[in-house]
């Protein structure tokens, strides 16, 4: 049977997106003690512990494993490494400005660039763990540090070259992973509004369902992609509503999931509590895997950037402009972004698999985040929603098993916690801001005048705006559902 035949077995693809971390950082030591290869025989590119870079002084720095008992090791790298376009330009090329004509990058100024994002941090209180030194970006997190990431990743599948779709920050990343594109974004706006088709509203045209859950808010994705914020509530919910439907077997086709954002959250940003995310994948795999749709369902475990964390492979530059959106700061959406963490996992799938596109040619087009949605696509009968997810492979490839697995890789792994908290301040972070400013713009009849309103009102914490955005999204859904029931003669 071929593995497009595998994929028509999947009626549920589950995918969970984090925070701002590389491949290398998180997972480039899941081979090393069997020289880089998988149990399957597979090459894996992951580290030697040869891989340096230069300091300020010109000391060479190489990577060096995190390991559980190490000070703040769940906050590592200490500090939040230079995001968006401009800081990965100068962590790839040691200068902010791409090269004319392009080069292969080095990816030699990951210390230098941290080191310049520590000046001006440490003298904000709140955003820095004391002791914080520029070499700390070449730290990487080893199999025993985070088990419950690297468990799925040996024991399912791991995506070794699987990269952000462009060499910038979070917001144009997170666009890219629902509409193929950013429409010309690279850089982060808290009140940003994608405009572009969905592939929720796409899905909806083929009579196929789909989901957007938040963890303790609305999604952040229901208020910055304007093709789904009027659709109907029972599309969204938070993660609670995502464990009920689990263990309904309820789950719609497409279900994305959002973590608890925030500095109390679990999305793994730096410098916030990495174990926290390891406690959030470890529920989502059992509410999936104690599910009576576990054996027809595709979780995918991904990122959205390397948010400034080291990774040794240089981005390919062949990918595909999504549009003819112009870019930002002159850039032509021709590379992709660094290598992220990606693990797929399904009862169809062989343990200790590292998976590739098929060919290995450098001219390949790789995985990239359009990739689920040409996976979507492949699946549903959707067709692509920009010249980029046209050109993405899609994962089907991965799903080889016809007899399916009942094992559990997770059994016996205890979730890591952290002795100590982020060292950060209570005011929102630009996730949290973001989906308050969203739910503001909210077309909320006033009923005290003839039109709209739109608050805008100034949070103390991260847990005000949560709470304001949760309050307006339930008024918009109240004032919907009353303009619906019809008029008593």
């Amino acid at each position: 049977m071929s593995p497009t035949s595998f994929l028509s077995k999947i009626n549920h693809i589950v995918v969970v997106m984090l925070e701002n971390r590389s491949f290398d950082h998180m997972l480039g030591f899941l081979y090393q003690s069997t020289n880089n290869v998988s149990p399957l025989g597979q090459p894996f590119e992951g580290l030697t512990g040869k891989e340096s870079n230069l300091d300020t002084t010109g000391k060479t720095v190489a990577v060096f494993p995190i390991e559980p008992t190490d000070p703040h090791a769940y906050l590592r790298p200490g500090a939040d490494p230079g995001e968006g376009y401009l800081n990965t330009n100068s962590q790839l090329f040691s200068q902010q400005d791409a090269p004319v004509p392009i080069t292969p990058a080095l990816n030699n100024g990951f210390i230098t660039n941290f080191d310049y994002t520590l000046g001006w941090e440490s003298k904000e209180p709140g955003q820095v763990v004391k002791g914080t030194q520029p070499s700390q970006i070449m730290g990487m997190y080893t199999p025993a540090t985070l088990p419950v990431l690297s468990k799925l990743a040996a024991g399912y599948a791991v995506c070794d070259h699987w990269y952000a779709s462009a060499p910038t920050e979070t917001f144009p990343n997170r666009a890219f992973v629902s509409m193929a594109t950013s429409q010309g974004f690279v850089q982060d706006k808290s009140n940003s509004i994608y405009t572009a088709p969905s592939i929720f509203t796409a899905l909806t045209k083929k009579s196929a369902t789909w989901s957007v859950y938040g963890y303790d808010a609305p999604a952040l994705m229901r208020g910055s992609v304007a093709d789904i914020t009027n659709a109907p509530e029972s599309n969204f919910g938070e993660f609670t509503d995502f464990q009920s439907a689990a263990k309904a077997g309820t789950l719609a086709n497409f279900v994305f999931l959002e973590p608890m954002w925030g500095t109390k959250g679990n999305s793994q940003h730096p410098n916030y509590d990495v174990s926290k995310g390891e406690q959030f994948l470890h529920d989502v795999y059992y509410a999936l895997f104690a599910s009576p749709v576990w054996n027809q369902t595709l979780l995918i475990i991904t990122y959205d950037e390397h948010g400034g964390c080291y990774d040794h492979v240089p981005p390919p530059e062949n990918a595909i402009p999504p549009d003819n959106s112009a870019g930002e700061l002159g850039f032509d959406f021709k590379r992709f972004g660094l290598r992220v963490p990606s693990v797929l996992v399904s009862p169809m799938i062989a343990a200790g698999t590292v998976f590739r596109t098929t060919s290995a040619t450098p001219a390949s087009t790789p995985f990239d985040h359009t990739s689920i949605l040409a996976t979507v696509e492949a699946r549903f009968g959707v067709p692509a929603l920009t010249k980029r997810d046209a050109a993405a492979p899609n994962v089907a490839g991965v799903l080889t098993l016809q007899i399916l697995r009942t094992d559990d890789p997770l059994s016996g792994v205890k979730v890591p916690t952290s002795a100590v908290a982020p060292p950060a301040s209570a005011k929102p972070d630009k996730f949290e801001q973001a989906i308050a400013e969203h739910a503001a713009d909210l077309p909320i009849h006033d009923p005290t005048g003839n039109g709209h309103h739109r608050d805008s009102t100034v949070f103390a914490t991260g847990d005000e705006a949560k709470a304001y955005a949760r309050q307006r999204y339930q008024q918009y859904a109240q004032q919907r559902a009353a303009k619906k029931k019809p008029r008593v003669a």
